[in-house]
């Protein structure tokens, strides 16, 4: 390294922005991701042994993607090689073919290409990519925050091994926080409120660079006290990240008392509450999956069979927001949640199960009548089990009245809105074919 290199390296070591200067070096720096670099999981062991071969990363922004690149770089034998994608081109792309090819003929070393935002490369690009990786002239690491499945050249996708990133979880992103404070910052004195961080966290959506790139902006735009230290406020987090703070503890009074609003909302079928008390939870970053659930139990619980497709909605609700996460989880969230809201309402499924579970557990010990009884064997058959049973199917209607059970209880009182004023209506007139048929 000459003077000028050491100079550079130097100016970028002070000044160069926070998630920078704090990307982890080595393995057992890198905060989360456990499911791929926890002791003894594969990705790990690749990179320990210097033996990592194709890969594609891909997840969120923020995620960790280049930081293992890096990880990588500094701990293998081999060339690394950066490229971004958004700016290469195939004429790049057959440099770095041709100097891993002689980097393999001189000195029998190998050649690691880190190929960022690979979605960007177009088809044509990709395909300069294969025979190398195919021949193992040169190891792809790709990283990239679109499904490699649907944006990779599915010949590069069967070669190479795909590493999905979570979202940093809150407590991830409190350790990145701290240790930027403690490690980032030089000489000076910083103070964070408990708020600050717990905001900072909160609403940097599982993304460390953000939450780096907040507490640098907060940090260098506040002036010391007199006494020198730098007091991180609440308000400095809210307009470091651009957000508000909302009264909106995950674990707190908070918490409950909007996602208990939110129900009641659908319940009480106020689609502008339900829309108000959902954006105040995504804003807060509560989990999709959380509130999706809620939704899918609030169609079972208080839509019913009032409108039966409320439960589909609310079911795809649930699968789209996991499949496409945030922030567009929120639109089919907000389309379920409006659909319960203005559905016609009935709890009578929900009444009957709590009447029939409290029943089984008073009299536990209701024998199933003998005509509904299974005879597995050819003693049960003489003992008289199933003996009498009328299939339904082979009667008027696909109905027949019989005995099902026993002390005529009732729990289901269907009722007179939507689609279960018709059930209402079919089965009064089943009843009054059981009383004709003397049951």
């Amino acid at each position: 390294m000459d003077l000028f290199d050491a100079n550079l390296k130097d100016y970028q070591d002070k000044n160069a922005p926070l998630p920078y200067r704090m990307a982890p070096k080595i393995l057992d720096e890198i905060v989360g991701q456990e499911h791929i670099l926890g002791k003894g999981k594969l990705l790990r062991r690749l990179i320990e042994t210097d033996k990592v071969a194709s890969v594609i990363l891909f997840g969120p922004p923020g995620t960790g993607k280049t930081v293992i690149a890096r990880v990588i770089a500094n701990t293998t034998k081999g060339y690394f090689e950066w490229m971004n994608a958004s700016i290469a081109k195939v004429d790049d792309i057959r440099r770095v073919s041709l100097e891993a090819k002689d980097r393999i003929k001189m000195h029998q070393n190998k050649t690691i290409l880190f190929l960022d935002e690979i979605h960007r490369f177009n088809k044509l690009q990709q395909d300069a990519l294969l025979p190398d990786v195919e021949e193992g002239n040169m190891i792809l690491i790709g990283a990239t925050t679109e499904n490699p499945f649907f944006y990779v050249n599915s010949a590069l996708v069967s070669r190479s091994n795909i590493f999905e990133l979570k979202p940093l979880t809150v407590n991830d992103l409190k350790i990145i926080v701290t240790q930027a404070l403690e490690k980032g910052f030089g000489n000076k004195k910083i103070k964070m409120e408990k708020d600050a961080l717990e905001h900072l966290a909160n609403l940097s959506d599982g993304d460390g660079r953000r939450a780096l790139s907040a507490l640098e902006l907060g940090v260098l735009s506040t002036h010391p006290d007199k006494k020198g230290v730098i007091n991180f406020t609440l308000k400095v987090a809210e307009e470091s990240i651009q957000k508000k703070a909302v009264v909106y503890d995950k674990k707190g009074e908070g918490h409950y008392n909007t996602i208990s609003a939110f129900i009641k909302s659908m319940r009480g079928s106020d689609p502008d509450a339900v829309l108000y008390y959902l954006a105040k939870m995504i804003y807060a970053g509560e989990d999709p999956r959380f509130i999706a659930r809620r939704i899918v139990i609030c169609a079972a619980e208080d839509v019913g069979n009032a409108d039966p497709l409320a439960l589909v909605v609310a079911n795809s609700a649930m699968q789209v927001a996991e499949f496409v996460g945030l922030p567009e989880a929120r639109i089919p969230l907000a389309q379920a949640a409006v659909y319960i809201a203005t559905a016609p309402k009935s709890n009578a499924a929900y009444l009957g199960i709590n009447k029939a579970i409290k029943d089984v557990e008073e009299n536990p010990t209701l024998e199933v009548p003998k005509h509904l009884q299974n005879p597995v064997y050819e003693g049960e058959r003489k003992m008289g089990k199933g003996k009498g049973y009328k299939y339904a199917h082979d009667y008027e209607g696909g109905f027949i009245s019989q005995e099902y059970l026993p002390a005529k209880r009732k729990y289901y009182f269907p009722k007179d809105i939507g689609f279960e004023k018709k059930i209402k209506a079919r089965m009064e007139e089943l009843m009054k074919r059981a009383e004709k048929e003397g049951l």
